[in-house]
This record gives structure tokens, sequence and C-alpha cells, in this order.
């Protein structure tokens, strides 16, 4: 029996800006939710999304239905990002014109981004050796046990060296997309995408990949203590406050916060912080130390160290370059 057939027509924007190419390279047997999140998130006016494959026509995926193709390698030679969205199986070894397409695109500078076990195809090209890379927590023995060079870390969400970019699981290459889109563009632009597709505004790469050993109950949600929480980030709010607002010890909130957000209470609500800070310096002439204050974060001194550690450069050096160039296609590099 045929399978079904869907064509993927590339969705093409007409702007005075310059848009960013982004094209997936999709292979069989494809995964159609993984390849989905990237093009949901890079449906907007600032980029351009297309689809290609080694050999252009029908490819399967793993749902059932085949996808059709009709752009080849080529499309990869003007592609300012490339997304490898899914790789399977992991073993199998992309083909001499596949490695020399995304080593060759490396060189002239588009960066590469592989979801989940797209980490494979980008790990064959050597492009990887040295750096530490994530996938999904079911394939990092593997992959590290056919790549030693490579550094894999199965425990976190996503990892992006600015050329090169990897994430965990299908569901964090969103949280991936959202972050390059962050690197180019601005957290507050960002934060409009995710809006728009219902999904939290920004999730640190250095969270947890949740591995499902332990279920969550649903009526010690974190939902309405986050919500509350942002809404008072100005407050200053410790951990202890945090577990008071919902009667429990901050060794329970520590261990609710790890089985749903895979991070501690601090670090999240630092995160928030810095992000709200990262908004407001790209949106408003407010002085450092104000934002300071409406942040939580008590001084313009205090600002400044959390947020270099945080974004590796300075609240002033961060304002210049999303203030100055609000069409640009390159930006910041997330720290490693």
């Amino acid at each position: 029996m045929s399978r079904p057939s869907v064509w993927i027509v590339p969705i093409r924007y007409f702007s005075a800006m310059v848009v960013h190419r982004v094209v997936a390279l999709v292979t069989a047997p494809q995964s159609s939710f993984e390849l989905g999140c990237v093009a949901a998130v890079f449906r907007d006016e600032r980029y351009s999304f297309g689809v290609c494959t080694e050999q252009p026509g029908a490819v399967a995926t793993l749902e059932g239905f085949d996808m059709i193709v009709p752009a080849g390698l080529r499309r990869l030679e003007r592609a300012d990002t490339i997304v490898v969205p899914g790789w399977l199986p992991l073993d199998r070894e992309p083909s001499p014109a596949v490695l020399r397409a995304l080593r060759r695109a490396h060189r002239r500078g588009a960066r590469l981004v592989s979801i989940c076990s797209g980490a494979a195809a980008l790990a064959a090209t050597g492009l990887l050796d040295g750096r530490r890379i994530t996938t999904h927590w079911r394939y990092a023995d593997e992959l590290q046990r056919r790549f030693p060079a490579v550094r894999v870390d199965p425990d976190v969400l996503y990892i992006d060296h600015g050329d090169i970019a990897t994430s965990g699981g299908s569901g964090t290459g969103i949280d991936l997309c959202l972050q390059l889109i962050r690197a180019d563009h601005g957290a507050a632009y960002a934060a409009r995408i995710a809006r728009r597709m219902v999904m939290p505004p920004h999730r640190e790469g250095g969270q947890l990949q949740y591995r499902g050993e332990a279920a969550v109950v649903p009526n010690e949600s974190l939902g309405e203590l986050l919500d509350w929480a942002t809404d008072h980030l100005a407050e200053p709010i410790t951990v202890d406050d945090l577990a008071a607002r919902i009667n429990v010890s901050p060794r329970t909130l520590a261990r609710r916060f790890a089985d749903q957000l895979g991070t501690a209470p601090g670090q999240w609500l630092l995160a928030q912080r810095i992000a709200t800070t990262r908004a407001l310096l790209e949106e408003t002439d407010l002085p450092i130390e104000t934002i300071a204050t409406r942040v939580g974060l008590s001084s313009a001194t205090n600002l400044r160290r959390r947020f270099q550690s945080a974004v590796r450069t300075t609240p002033s050096a961060y304002r210049r370059a999303f203030r100055s160039r609000p069409t640009a296609v390159a930006g910041f590099q997330a720290g490693p």
C-alpha cells in the first residue's frame, strides 16, 4: 500500500530587512514532530524557512506518511542556519555529499543546529570534536561510544556555542530555536514568538532533561507559584519565601523544582530576573540602577555581576548591541 503524501512548501517572507535563511536537512525516516517544531518557531517575518534532502522526492516519516521534498543539498549553500531535526537510525553514516555540504557551510559561517538524534549527523563531520554537546538522554551513551572525541552531556536541555548548537529531546528543540532567535534579535523579540506559540519565553539550557523516572503529582504543580514569582520579581523574594507561599519546606520545594523544572528554586528565580533585565535593556532607556530595582537585584553593581556571569557581556554592551541593530541577522553568541 502506498503512503499518503504531504507536500512541503518553503515559507517565504518579503520584507525590507535582511531575512535569515533557515534550512532543515531531512532524511528518512524523518520525525515530522521535530521538523514541525523548527518550522513553527521560524515562521516569522525575520526568517525564511525551507527544507532539503540529499535525494529530492518522497521522504518517509516515522509517523507513516511521506513528505515530498523537491530541494536537494544545493539549498544548503545559501543557508544562514542549517538544522538537522533528527537522524535515525543513530549509527547510519551520512553520505560523503552530506558531510561535505555541512563542513562547507560551517566554513563559510553558517550556524549548524541539531535536534535530538540529529547530533549524530553533526558529530560525523568532526566539527563537534572537543566540544560539549547534548542529545536525547537515551542516545547519549551510543553517541559517546561512536564519537569519543565529543563531550556528550545527556542532562541538559540544549547547548549553544554560537556556530554550533545542539538540543536534547524533541520538545527541547523549541527551547533551542527560541534561544537562537534570542541570540539573533534579543530576549523581548523571542518572548513575543514564545507567546504566539503559548510556550515559556525562556528555559535555561542548563536545566535537566526530564527522564520520567518519577511521576509529578498534579496537585503539586508549581504553575501558580511560578506565575506569582514572575509578577513579583521586584520584591526581595527568597527560597524560603517561595516555600512558605505554598506551605512546604525549602527541601520539599527544591525536590519539586528538580522534578518539574530540572533546576533549583534560586537558579530559576535568578534566570527570570536576568530574562527580564534583557527585555528592559532592549526596550527601554531605564538606567541600570532602576532596572536592578525592578528585577529585584538590589543594586547596579549586583546586576552587572549577575548579568556578566549569565550572558557573558555587560548590560551596557548588551543594550548597545540590541538597540543599534533591530533588524540584524547575526547575534550575540551564548556562552559555552
